[in-house]
């Protein structure tokens, strides 16, 4: 099978010839790991560890749009950003939130917001015209709460949820109104061709939920709902992300919005037990991630990393599972610890 067979064949409820792996890292973890292991681009790398990688596609903004409107330093959404080094390689944090100051609805209507004609969505077209077939391919992500708060700021935009409900719903109204005719978009530019779509919230810490079941309902669920429809109209699986401890929210996901990839089963949360979620879940959706990168990956040896693929190999065993790290590969892992993770599958048949 070819990487995007192993992932359509687990979409449809079938079997894959082998487990299926993905892959994601900071930029710095895929610079060493060419070097590493002499890999000429990253599609030779996904190559010789077996990794059946998504390709990403994107629209480009027309020139002219890059940035927001009235702000050049900033993005489409009028967030600036800075550089915050972290001693091994550096990150992206929000710096300036255009909607920090916003008193009421009316202020939030008058931001300017950017539009779905600031982009050629031509590109997409093109690529899937040009595309083997041999990778899957995903292309957007509606993930709103997390832009709202870059927009607002994290505290306020919290204290919204509880307090301010015209701001919370003309912010999220704007943020969903975009998203929706952007992706229809880049759906109808992908001419059938995009396998996967990111409907997202970051919804769980390490100890519990970021926020009552009651509040992602009254602000949330019904616009995710929209979307995860409007990508299975097109033809497009829905993976969704969460980190955290965020079980409270599986079954609306699930029967609700209608996932199909539950990304990164960060199974040392509260509540993530990966048996659990197999016997409660493991019939209806498929698990991506698993590989636990805040101890394994990062502080263990490769022998740990080996000992926690093969137990994930036996817990997921009933059930339909995607091989990664259940975050980005920060630079503190070892490449030998990723290679333990994937030739640990590869030694399978």
């Amino acid at each position: 099978m070819t990487p995007r067979q192993r992932w359509l064949a687990l979409l449809d409820g079938r079997s894959a010839d082998r487990i299926p792996t993905d892959y994601q890292a900071t930029g710095e973890v895929t610079a060493r790991l060419l070097v590493d292991l002499d890999c000429a681009d990253e599609e030779s790398l996904w190559q010789k560890l077996r990794i059946d990688k998504r390709k990403f596609l994107d629209p480009r903004p027309k020139p002219g749009r890059e940035h927001h409107l009235l702000d050049p330093a900033a993005d489409i959404w009028g967030v600036r950003y800075r550089k915050i080094d972290y001693g091994s390689g550096t990150y992206d944090e929000p710096c300036f939130h255009p909607l920090a100051d916003a008193r009421s609805a009316a202020d939030v209507h008058a931001h300017s917001w950017p539009d779905p004609d600031d982009f050629d969505y031509g590109v997409i077209t093109r690529a899937v015209e040009e595309d083997d077939g041999f990778w899957p391919t995903h292309a957007g992500c509606y993930e709103p709460f997390l832009l709202y708060g870059y927009m607002r700021g994290l505290q306020q935009a919290f204290e919204d949820l509880a307090l301010n409900h015209d701001i919370a719903d003309a912010i999220l109204g704007r943020i969903f109104d975009f998203h929706y005719e952007h992706l229809r978009r880049v759906f109808e530019a992908g001419r059938g061709r995009i396998d996967l779509t990111w409907v997202a919230e970051d919804l769980g810490a390490q100890t519990g939920p970021l926020m009552s079941l009651a509040t992602y309902r009254r602000f949330l669920l019904s616009n995710q709902i929209k979307m995860a429809d409007l990508a299975r109209s097109c033809g497009v699986h829905v993976m969704y992300h969460s980190d955290g401890a965020m079980r409270p929210f599986l079954p609306d996901l699930i029967d609700r919005v209608g996932i199909e990839v539950l990304n990164p089963i960060q199974w040392r949360c509260a509540g993530m037990d990966r048996q659990r979620l197999v016997a409660d879940f493991g019939r209806r959706v498929v698990f991506h991630g698993s590989i636990d990168n805040q101890q394994t990956l990062a502080f263990g040896s490769p022998e740990d990393v080996a000992h926690e693929v093969r137990q994930s190999i036996a817990i997921y065993a009933s059930a339909r599972w995607i091989c990664a790290p259940c975050h980005n590969l920060q630079p503190i892992t070892p490449t030998e610890n990723v290679l333990a993770m994937y030739e640990t599958l590869s030694q399978r048949p």
